[in-house]
């Protein structure tokens, strides 16, 4: 075997550059970087040290041969001709890999295949007998690639891929590769980070692939220390006293690195699921004393307590082509922006994802951009320093610009809409500025003449015109409409453009399903301590009914460690009041995939993940089906319904008795049940009453704003007897 050996490396593409370092720093010399690898020499030394410590390569290829090719045939009388009795025994396993074409070969099985006749004829014709193939654990396994005619003739030293470490045996549903996450780290300037002490934190960790990557570096673990098998263990070239010393190096370097005081290595993921794999991995890598996870979501994610530690935040969020829903992950890298602002001043930040347009959304500039690929998807990874320098802060619009509102001369009806308006200004105002509400409503029909309700929306306002009956002049009507609608701006200190009007009458059959508009303009609004989106436009409804304000805000008070559960959920408003206030887990239920999304952007909003369950189902069939047990429920059922996707109709009337009793039977011991509708000649089943204990809180789930209007919805609480 000759001293110095022609060596070929692959790698992921982007990767070449790093690995070309790498390499050369393991003793590689005359490296030159090809696509997805890199080409140099070396010895069996540098050969080994490069299987056990290359943290980038997928493989390492030790060059035989290369031949000039013309057609299968002639390619497999010159393999034919190779001494293959040299590197394997003739009752031993061989697997062959084929890559490239031209020359007559159209398909790689048919290259393979080719290859492994000329080397099983060469040891019949030798030997008297052939290996056998083995594709899982061979004792040699062979590569050859074919390009323009050229044909290099390669042992896989490697055996399975490098990236393959060992530790990882369960993964979530978006694994990273092992090199891939090393290379984030190397790009990321972390080893040079890990040498000065400094932290490292991934708020979406999955099965901990960055940190036990990022604790290996940091411990001068070789990655590959834990590998049993290898494409030499078979080899007849291989020299395993050379191999043993080599290894038992690693191993001392490893028991030295992880004796050091361990850095603060941490990582938080919100499936729980997740959690008990990533342990084990960390337990198989062997770094539990350097590496913590905890089950947390993104809303509670925070780095050190320490103020004077800093270092990086890694991670790799969803990017819509694996997980999730683009819409929804606008909101998450707005949140996880949010986070590392407010919680990792003086960090580093490394964001390796798919959809690079959404790293704009975390209001913070990247001073680096690397394109690197995740399998066969473009991807890029953005680095940021997390200084108030760096942060993208918001225009505030000019309230003195030409945007702001110009008062206009006003008829008599519309001055007295206007002073209407003044007057309730004043009362609710004050109590929505006491109380921290920035969405309630402002006007309720308070003048029968103007037939209307004005919500305020922070700084927007939201106007629906309740149909006249018949024996109103049209024209009249209309004119109302006008005055009032030429009243609110001025009169409320808003510009025009950001006053929303809809028209609210009886809806029948598709009707009341139908969008008003496809704008896709949402705005987000603060509740308590949730951030929920409304749509002022696209609907009817704006996603967030006003008069259960109270209802929602119980809800979070009493949800902490509560499986709640949420049917005819519409947009989720409660269940992100209820995971706000610390629920374990909650279920929604809609048959709307519209609103079931929209509430999933509002969870995401917040910084919740998908253990927050989601169902499409009608919500009687859910119920019947349904084996759960549920702490907290809450229903507020529409009046009445005929969507497409139900068996039937709906109606509360009819129908609340069942619907409650099927709800009830998932009541948990010592739980609780809202239910509530907009009903208003609704009456409650006596029945229930002798069943259950049912208190009327009517009156304790009206605000300030719906007071003067007690019918808006009626609820009740529900409870087993003791």
């Amino acid at each position: 075997m000759q001293d110095t050996l022609e060596l070929y490396l692959t790698c992921p593409k982007g990767l070449e550059h790093l690995l070309e370092a790498e390499a050369a720093e393991l003793g590689l010399s005359a490296t030159q970087g090809r696509l997805a690898g890199v080409a140099g020499q070396g010895s069996l030394e540098v050969a080994y040290r490069l299987c056990l410590w290359s943290r980038l390569a997928n493989r390492v290829l030790m060059v035989l041969n290369r031949l000039s090719v013309s057609n299968p045939e002639d390619l497999y009388l010159q393999l034919r001709e190779m001494p293959w009795e040299e590197h394997v025994d003739g009752g031993g396993s061989i697997a062959v890999e084929f890559t490239g074409g031209g020359s007559g070969f159209d398909n790689t099985h048919f290259g393979a295949l080719k290859v492994k006749d000329a080397i099983v004829d060469r040891f019949r014709a030798k030997v008297g007998k052939r290996p056998s193939v083995n594709k899982q654990q061979p004792d040699l396994r062979v590569h050859v690639h074919l390009e323009r005619g050229q044909a290099s003739v390669s042992l896989d030293l490697s055996g399975h891929s490098l990236h393959q470490r060992g530790y990882r045996l369960q993964q979530g549903a978006a694994p990273l590769k092992e090199n891939l996450a090393a290379a984030i780290l190397l790009r990321s300037n972390w080893p040079a980070m890990a040498k000065e002490g400094k932290a490292l934190v991934d708020p979406m960790c999955g099965s901990a692939t960055f940190l036990i990557e990022a604790a290996m570096m940091a411990a001068d673990m070789a990655p590959n220390l834990k590998r049993t098998h290898w494409g030499f263990s078979g080899w007849l070239g291989h020299v395993p006293a050379l191999w043993q010393r080599l290894h038992e190096e690693a191993q001392a370097r490893a028991q030295a690195g992880r004796l050091q005081e361990p850095l603060w290595i941490r990582g938080y993921e919100a499936d729980p699921r997740l959690i008990g794999p990533a342990r084990a991995n960390i337990e198989r890598a062997g770094l539990v004393d350097w590496i913590k996870v905890y089950q947390g979501e993104l809303a509670s994610f925070a780095p050190s307590p320490d103020k004077n530690q800093t270092g990086l935040v890694v991670c790799n969020p969803p990017y819509g082509e694996r997980l999730g829903d683009t819409a929804s992950l606008v909101y998450l890298y707005q949140h996880l922006g949010e986070r590392l602002r407010a919680g990792c001043e003086g960090w580093q930040a490394a964001i390796f994802t798919g959809a690079p347009e959404l790293c704009k959304r975390m209001g913070i500039r990247s001073h680096k951009q690397y394109a690197l690929f995740n399998g066969p998807l473009p991807c890029k990874l953005v680095l940021m320093d997390l200084t108030p320098e760096r942060y993208v802060l918001e225009r505030k619009a000019d309230s003195s610009s030409a945007e702001a509102p110009t008062a206009a001369a006003l008829s008599e009806g519309a001055q007295m809409f206007a002073n209407r308006l003044k007057k309730n200004q004043r009362t609710l105002g004050k109590w929505a500025k006491r109380e921290n509400i920035s969405c309630y409503r402002l006007y309720d029909a308070d003048m029968p003449e103007y037939a209307l309700a004005v919500d305020v929306y922070g700084e927007q306002i939201h106007v629906q015109e309740y149909a006249a009956p018949k024996s109103v002049d049209e024209a009249k009507a209309q004119q109302r409409l006008t005055d009032a609608l030429t009243a609110i701006p001025p009169t409320l200190g808003v510009n025009p453009n950001k006053v929303y009007m809809k028209r609210r009458e009886r809806q029948s059959g598709k009707r009341q399903y139908e969008k008003q508009d496809s704008s896709g303009n949402f705005i987000e609004v603060q509740e308590g301590q949730a951030r929920l989106l409304i749509n002022l436009t696209d609907y009817l409804d704006t996603g967030l009914f006003l008069d259960h304000r109270p209802m929602r805000l119980r809800i979070a008070r009493e949800a902490a460690g509560k499986q709640f559960l949420n049917l005819f959920c519409y947009t989720g408003t409660a269940t992100v009041h209820a995971a706000v206030g610390g629920a374990r887990n909650t279920t929604s239920v809609d048959l709307s995939g519209t609103y079931l999304d929209w509430a999933r952007r509002n969870l995401a909003l917040n910084g919740f993940s998908d253990k927050h369950k989601l169902v499409q189902s009608d919500v009687v069939q859910f119920l019947e089906q349904d084996r759960g047990e549920y702490d907290l429920i809450f229903i507020d059922p529409p009046t009445f319904s005929n969507s497409k996707r139900m068996q039937g109709v709906f109606d509360v009337q009819r129908d609340h008795a069942r619907l409650l009793e099927l709800a009830m039977a998932r009541l948990a011991k010592g739980g609780v049940l809202y239910f509530s509708n907009n009903f208003r000649k609704f009456q409650l089943d006596d029945a229930l009453s002798q069943r259950y204990v049912v208190q009327d809180i009517s009156a304790q789930t009206l605000d300030e704003d719906f007071k003067r209007n007690p019918k808006i919805h009626r609820a009740w609480r529900f409870t087993r007897p003791a």
